[in-house]
């Protein structure tokens, strides 16, 4: 079985930073990209960062400048970095890992519980 656990979120002041943790866990043969949702009340959800296996990452325009991610492939696990938090971030956050089981001849997408991120004003 394979997991995917983030920790990390909270509650945070406008301006403020917090850093989001993500690792990828059980019977894994290789990691292709991994990266981070978020869910707002009654929205859908929004692909925010993306860091492909060679390193290569992709942002929406909406946290570029802002947010950071970074993955060390030796602990299979992924980070967001997110600076200068704005009300407009508040939502849950969700890891997702694009990942070949062992036994498997494909990638699939295994995504994490999600943790809450809640920036006030």
């Amino acid at each position: 079985q394979v997991q995917v656990v983030e920790s990390g979120g909270g509650l945070v002041q406008a301006g403020g930073s917090l850093r989001l943790s993500c690792v990828a866990s059980g019977s894994i043969l290789d990691i292709n990209a991994m990266a981070w949702y978020r869910q707002a009340p009654g929205k859908r959800h929004d692909l925010i960062a993306r860091v492909g296996s060679d390193g290569t990452t992709n942002y929406a325009e909406s946290v570029k400048g802002r947010f950071a991610i970074s993955r060390d492939n030796s602990k299979n696990m992924v980070y967001l970095q997110m600076n200068n938090l704005e009300p407009r971030d508040t939502a849950v956050y969700y890891c997702v890992g694009t990942i070949r089981p062992v036994g498997e001849v494909v990638h699939m997408d295994y995504w994490g519980q999600g943790t809450q991120v809640t920036v006030s004003s």
